[in-house]
């Protein structure tokens, strides 16, 4: 699968973006996904996920609360919708896929290395 991810921007504090990440091929649902983070000279990081149906989601404590996950199989397509955004939100967001059982995917879900596919990247900024 290949992932595109869009929808950075640079906005204020306190404001709000929704990232979208678009897959390509006909097997987008049998996919697990990530959102993750990296900011300049620090480690990648997770902040959200859904599993394959919709019905899991997992999010980091940092951003509970304000991020929200969510997927549309119809149109192979994986947003986080990011509001009361704060500067330490700015980084590159990442989308991730993995194909893998339930169990192992409830274990893994925020440990990057786990996830096969990747898309580019999209910026966000965050003034204050």
């Amino acid at each position: 699968v290949q992932l595109q991810a869009s929808g950075g921007g640079l906005v204020q504090a306190g404001g709000s973006l929704r990232l979208s990440c678009a897959a390509s091929g006909r097997t987008f649902s049998r996919y697990d996904m990530g959102w993750f983070r990296q900011a300049p000279g620090k480690e990648r990081e997770f902040v959200a996920a859904i599993s394959r149906s919709g019905d899991s989601t997992y999010s980091a404590d940092s951003v509970n609360g304000r991020f929200t996950i969510s997927r549309d199989n119809a149109k192979n397509t994986v947003y986080l919708q990011m509001n009361s955004l704060k500067p330490e939100d700015t980084a590159v967001y990442y989308c991730a896929a993995v194909v893998t059982t339930p169990w192992e995917w409830s274990r893994t879900y925020d440990k990057w290395a786990e996830y096969d596919y990747w898309g580019q990247g999209t910026q966000v900024t965050v003034s204050s």
